[in-house]
């Protein structure tokens, strides 16, 4: 599941408006709804404080958050996205 669909499923299972959510951020429910419908991007540390707010263990959390981040770089390198998926993980 990527981060996006997570942080709204999550949000809806705990029946909470966008807008705690997007007070929480220190943003406007607008640009919270921007980020569930994938038009903006959240930081690394804006994933800490989702997670907090929603329960979540931070960590997995911020794995699928960084998932997303490495698959919009290499999605459109098809011949060599595996490649350097391969190095960066040794190098890791």
């Amino acid at each position: 599941m990527r981060f996006i669909e997570c942080i709204k499923q999550l949000r809806k299972d705990r029946q909470m408006p966008q807008g705690q959510l997007a007070a929480a951020l220190e943003i406007d429910t607008a640009t919270y709804s921007k980020i569930e419908k994938g038009e903006r991007r959240v930081k690394a540390d804006q994933v800490v404080i989702i997670a907090n707010i929603l329960k979540v263990d931070k960590e997995e959390l911020l794995a699928l958050w960084l998932a997303d981040q490495v698959t919009a770089v290499v999605e459109d390198e098809h011949k060599v996205a595996d490649k350097a998926l391969n190095i960066a993980k040794k190098k890791i």
